[in-house]
């Protein structure tokens, strides 16, 4: 592995229900649409019937958009007027320079990189306020006939394993431009001393079901899980809990991201403990 490789470090968010509130529910909301009623009513028997949830929703938005249902069309102007007034947890958007100065102070030349993967919209995402810390972000997005016009077909899914094939691509650094150009790049074997950013140096943070594959695979090759849960959501309390019972995720804390607060604290301590790893090697831990 080189030593640019060796200095690296991702820390990989899932965005719904882990940064923001559901991304997704406030888009619709902002629409007009009664969302308890379009997830129970309208999605979930697309989901009962066999459909995967996430090209279910993807469906359904399309389809109300199509037909009328919501107060505007789905076009880009709209998802980016989502995103830009999009709900994030508390501390988030200070969050990612607060950990950059963590890791600096642990260790010298350290490289924090901040990406997400997320089943939810791409344009929703890339229009909040903290895109700018991201090195990229990887979520589903629609296809528009025209610029301006509303969107007619899904472009890219991200599901539940789909979400593995993006750590794999930053394990590779196959992030944009390149990746975009060469899809099929994520399958070819790389040495590990080609390795951009091995495994064993990233932290994946997610809140839920769709986030258990990655959980899983950072957790086998030697990185650092860690699950969220919306303390005011009791409902997603036990299954948050079953994934440190089932050994997918390595802690629990609340989505609140405030300075000194426990989801800080926890993420600092993983950060310090790849310091470590990193440090054993170049010599150049700061105690």
């Amino acid at each position: 592995m080189s030593n640019a490789g060796k200095s690296r470090i991702a820390v990989v968010f899932d965005f719904d229900d882990t940064l923001a509130p559901d991304s997704t529910s406030q888009l619709l909301a902002s629409l007009g649409v009664d969302v308890q009623r379009f997830w129970l009513e309208c999605v979930a028997p697309l989901i009962e019937a066999g459909w995967d949830p996430v090209p279910a929703y993807l469906y359904r938005i399309l389809q109300w958009s199509q037909e009328g249902r919501l107060s505007e069309p789905i076009t880009r102007d709209v998802l980016k007027r989502a995103g830009a007034s999009l709900e994030l947890y508390p501390g988030v958007d200070t969050l990612f320079q607060r950990l950059r100065d963590y890791a600096d102070a642990c260790a010298e030349g350290i490289q924090l990189e901040f990406y997400v993967i997320s089943s939810g919209l791409q344009e929703v995402i890339d229009s909040s306020c903290i895109r700018a810390q991201l090195t990229q972000v990887w979520a589903c997005d629609f296809h528009h006939e025209a610029e301006t016009g509303p969107a007619v077909y899904p472009r890219n899914i991200v599901s539940f394993t789909d979400k593995t094939r993006y750590l794999f691509q930053i394990e590779k650094g196959l992030i944009a431009p390149r990746a975009e150009s060469d899809p099929f790049a994520v399958n070819r074997k790389l040495a590990d001393a080609d390795l951009r950013i091995p495994f064993e140096h990233m932290l994946y943070v997610g809140d839920g079901y769709t986030d258990v594959p990655c959980f899983s695979l950072v957790s086998r090759r030697g990185g650092v899980a860690l699950a969220v849960v919306d303390p005011d959501r009791s409902e997603r309390w036990g299954r948050a809990w079953g994934f440190i019972e089932q050994g997918r995720a390595m802690n629990l804390s609340p989505t609140d991201y405030r300075d000194r607060g426990h989801t800080e604290m926890i993420l600092k301590m993983a950060l310090q403990s790849v310091c470590e790893r990193i440090a054993l090697e170049s010599h150049t831990y700061r105690r």
